[in-house]
């Protein structure tokens, strides 16, 4: 193996052992609103504060230009170690919802020195397959996202109720984080492909949104986050719902929610490619009009558990499919100087906008019931649609993919 691709699998792996941390509380939703009688808004503000927090922590990063001071492969070791600590404090140490949230807050702030650090780190081997290798760690990213699902639904964690002690989940995640970090830290290290150290431009940050080809991958960005988290944080919990109508096995419902966004994985990967070949915007397009339709779908598909499972599957699949290639994009418009905040810029907008969409899905729930809330996320879809054919028809989109738009 050459030591290239031996240095993008080890970061692939770090990267996927991390991120269980994100869905970590999550993923054991029932479990704690059993135990805390938590309301519709306490659960979404278990997904809602590490969001925050990676908004808080990027923008921290960027400004003191955190990641050109530390080695990235050492700034996403400590930054993961410590988010594991963070998190493993909630099962050791936190007896109220408020403590919860809060060491939610700070899993968040580490987390957002796992990923950037892990796409810098991508770039420094990656140039014409840039898309691929975005791809893998979104890939990775996506995998580690749905793992904690995964470990709920293992029998051997379960009690008494047929549920694993949400205690266990959250520290299996966390020492899963830890070896992340030792990965990191140990096999890791920067490719030859290494660009020049440039500090956080507040002036560019507004800059990235007044350029139109940049403003233009921005939206199509933010019409895929609009969607992306809220799909993530809550789809496994409406197939749970499903199921338990049918009364089909709430263990299989579990594996069910974990596949569908684990799917998103082999999206990410497959998109990466066929963007590198046939262009950006239609990859995005055609990621973003699948996932859209499916959000449509997903409510009539409400009372069929299999339908609905075969449906979240493609759904998971086409959700992450795209989310790459926004990224790479801007890597491509944007000044080269100024990538670096470019990047920073869409990633921050990009996650608060997460926190409206998780947020608004149970009181929906409430209101008009799980069939039809998800209906109300087809907006961003299509929102990001028109945004990326504008981007395909201006000159500057033969920057991308090597020319292919």
């Amino acid at each position: 193996m050459s030591e290239k691709w031996r240095n993008l699998w080890v970061l692939t792996a770090a990267v996927l052992l991390a991120k269980g941390l994100w869905f970590s509380a999550p993923a054991v939703v029932p479990q704690l609103t059993e135990e805390w009688a938590l309301t519709g808004s306490q659960q979404s503000w278990l997904t809602m504060t590490v969001q925050a927090g990676f908004v808080a922590g990027a923008v921290i990063s960027a400004a003191t230009n955190l990641a050109d001071r530390v080695a990235p492969q050492y700034l996403l070791a400590a930054s993961a170690l410590l988010g594991a600590l963070f998190n493993a404090g909630i099962a050791l140490f936190a007896g109220t919802p408020n403590t919860v949230l809060a060491l939610r807050v700070l899993t968040g702030v580490c987390l957002a020195g796992v990923y950037p650090p892990g796409m810098k780190l991508m770039a420094t081997w990656c140039k014409e397959d840039r898309g691929l290798g975005i791809g893998l760690l979104v890939g990775a990213l996506t995998i580690g996202s749905a793992s904690p699902h995964l470990i709920s639904a293992l029998p051997f964690l379960g009690g008494p109720s047929g549920m694993p002690p949400w205690r266990s989940v959250v520290l299996v995640a966390s020492v899963s984080a830890a070896i992340g970090a030792v990965l990191a830290a140990a096999f890791v290290r920067p490719g030859p492909i290494l660009p020049a150290a440039r500090s956080f431009d507040w002036r560019y940050a507004t800059r990235a949104l007044q350029e139109k080809p940049s403003r233009l991958a921005n939206f199509g960005y933010l019409g895929h986050m609009w969607e992306l988290y809220a799909m993530w944080a809550w789809v496994p919990l409406f197939l749970l719902a499903s199921y338990r109508q049918a009364g089909w096995s709430e263990g299989a419902a579990r594996y069910a929610g974990f596949a569908a966004i684990a799917a998103g994985g082999a999206g990410s990967v497959i998109a990466g490619v066929w963007a590198d070949r046939w262009g950006r915007t239609t990859v995005a397009i055609g990621s973003l009009a699948i996932s859209g339709t499916c959000c449509l779908l997903a409510g009539p598909a409400f009372a069929y558990p299999a339908l609905l499972t075969a449906l979240c599957l493609v759904w998971g699949f086409a959700v992450v499919a795209d989310s790459a290639q926004f990224s790479t994009a801007i890597s491509e418009l944007a000044d080269p100087e100024h990538i670096g905040t470019a990047l920073t810029v869409q990633t921050s907008l990009g996650f608060l906008l997460t926190m409206v969409t998780i947020w608004m899905i149970p009181p929906l729930v409430e209101r008009i019931g799980w069939e039809w809330a998800f209906a109300t996320l087809a907006a961003g879809p299509l929102f990001g649609i028109a945004s990326m054919a504008r981007l395909r028809a201006l000159p500057e989109a033969v920057k991308m993919a090597s020319g292919n738009r």
